[in-house]
């Protein structure tokens, strides 16, 4: 099994293991601090699972170098997992005020700064994951 092959079946495997704790945070979701956001991390968790498992039907598809299919595969893993660590920290501590839809409200300095800083951070890893994809969609796959 080649590197692309095998980056491809891990997305699999990782894209299963986030939608199962996406559904494991959901039977806990009306025991959290913020129900609500324990139903964001909830269906942050299922949908960014079914996006990993995509990504791992199409990553066969893709025509980028081995470095750049490296850094899409690492820049979406962390995007996805680092979705459900932020709000099933804010579900959890009731912060995170950059999430007022969610009912966050501002917690203490520290709860803040991990929520804020992993919301961008992955925000910037995903739309690269997408932009990545894209570029390696352009073009069919070199031939095997």
């Amino acid at each position: 099994m080649d590197g692309q092959a095998r980056q491809a079946h891990r997305l699999l495997q990782l894209g299963i293991l986030l939608f199962l704790l996406g559904l494991l945070v959901g039977l806990a979701a009306s025991s959290l601090t913020n129900p609500r956001m324990g139903l964001a991390s909830h269906l942050e968790g299922v949908m960014n699972g079914l996006f990993l498992v995509a990504l791992g039907l199409v990553w066969p598809r893709l025509s980028l170098s081995s470095t750049v299919q490296q850094v899409t595969f690492w820049l979406a893993v962390y995007g996805t997992f680092a979705n459900l660590a932020a709000t099933f920290l804010a579900a959890l501590t009731g912060a995170g005020a950059m999430m007022p839809m969610a009912g966050g409200r501002a917690g203490a300095t520290f709860e803040e700064a991990a929520i804020s800083a992993l919301l961008v951070s992955l925000a910037l890893a995903d739309i690269a994951v997408c932009l990545l994809v894209l570029a390696g969609l352009r073009q069919p796959p070199p031939a095997r």
